[in-house]
């Protein structure tokens, strides 16, 4: 587990543009419960996660649709509601960062790591709002 101060900026990247925190397995239960749209980004530590993922989940939001509901939980940090988010996820094996759209409850679109790694945080961005257009 990382220690609160160093992942409190991370955690801020995403919160201050309307992101919900989720810290346990009844907690993305409910957010995935949810009718409408929900995101979920799976936060993490790693290079990727700071220059493309949430940089490209923030740029997202411009976009003329966008999901109802934004959360994220944090990999390495919050193992419980990591857990759970990952188990909606399936078919897609774990990893982080990732991001995953539900509607209504069901998995309608995903961005693995190895789509985030290595891409602009724009083409990430753009993956999303494609996501939101489609379902939004």
């Amino acid at each position: 587990m990382y220690p609160a101060e160093l992942v409190k900026p991370m955690r801020e990247d995403l919160t201050n543009v309307g992101f919900e925190e989720l810290h346990t397995s009844e907690a993305v239960e409910s957010a995935l419960n949810k009718t409408g749209t929900t995101l979920v980004v799976v936060n993490s530590v790693c290079g990727c996660a700071a220059a493309n993922a949430r940089p490209g989940a923030r740029m997202s939001l411009q976009n003329a649709k966008k999901p109802d509901h934004l959360v994220t939980v944090f990999a390495g940090v919050d193992k419980e509601a990591t857990d759970a988010a990952r188990a909606q996820m399936v078919p897609f094996p774990p990893s982080s960062p990732s991001m995953a759209l539900f509607k209504d409850g069901e998995l309608v679109h995903m961005l693995e790591r190895h789509h985030i790694e290595g891409r602009p945080a724009e083409l990430i961005a753009e993956n999303l709002m494609d996501a939101y257009n489609d379902h939004c």
